[in-house]
């Protein structure tokens, strides 16, 4: 959990992570290798995920603080 904060709004920064902890657990640095195939997608995840939470924090503070305009008209009650 502490290694992988922060990491999802920096492109590659998985590998830092990665390598870290590959050495940790006594495993050699040859095995990034192995992930360099799929991490483009999985960065792409991690991305997206953060940017649709931030977004869904940032709406419900802004509607907590009374500054999200509601729907007006009809529009809004059908």
């Amino acid at each position: 959990m502490v290694t992988s904060k922060g990491i999802a709004g920096v492109p590659r920064a998985s590998l830092v992570v990665i390598m870290a902890t590959l050495t940790y657990f006594g495993l050699p640095e040859t095995w990034i290798a192995l992930v360099l195939g799929v991490d483009h997608l999985l960065d792409m995840g991690r991305s997206a995920t953060n940017v649709v939470g931030n977004s869904v924090a940032a709406a419900v503070v802004a509607k907590w603080e009374g500054e999200l305009d509601e729907p007006e008209g009809d529009e809004a009650r059908t």
